[in-house]
Formats: C-alpha cells, sequence, structure tokens
C-alpha cells in the first residue's frame, strides 16, 4: 500500500513559468509530511492538488546555488 504524502506550502516564493494546461513551474517554501520546510522546484496545477517530480533544496543548497547562479556567464550559452 503506497504512503500518502502530506505537504504545506509555507510561502508562495515565484513563478518560473506557466505551461499550456495551466500548470505553474514555482518556487515555493514547503514542508513534506510534517518535516521542517524545505525550497522546492516544481510544477503544480492551478489548486495545488496536483504536482510533478520536484527538487528540495535545505536553506544551504540554496545559497551555494544562489553563488554558482551568479557565476555564469548566461550570455555565452
Amino acid at each position: 500500500m503506497a504512503t500518502k504524502i502530506t505537504f504545506t506550502i509555507e510561502e508562495e516564493l515565484g513563478d518560473l513559468s506557466m505551461a499550456s494546461n495551466g500548470w505553474k513551474k514555482q518556487l515555493t517554501y514547503t514542508s513534506w509530511n510534517g518535516r521542517n520546510p524545505k525550497f522546492d522546484l516544481r510544477s503544480w496545477s492551478d489548486d495545488h492538488n496536483a504536482m510533478t517530480k520536484g527538487l528540495t533544496l535545505t536553506k544551504e543548497e540554496m545559497v551555494k546555488l544562489k553563488e554558482i547562479l551568479n557565476t555564469i556567464d548566461f550570455e555565452k550559452y
């Protein structure tokens, strides 16, 4: 029997894009299964009742990611 996953979106931090079906790729601050919230990047349905697989990052990982992003010359790609 599958384990039920619970979540609470503590804060919606920003939308990255929207698909033609209305799903938004969002950065949120989300608590999964009652644990401490983490930064979360994934696509959500309009009502946040369904989601795709995503990526969760701790504060420390987000800080490191920000450092990496700040060094990238995006004009190069």
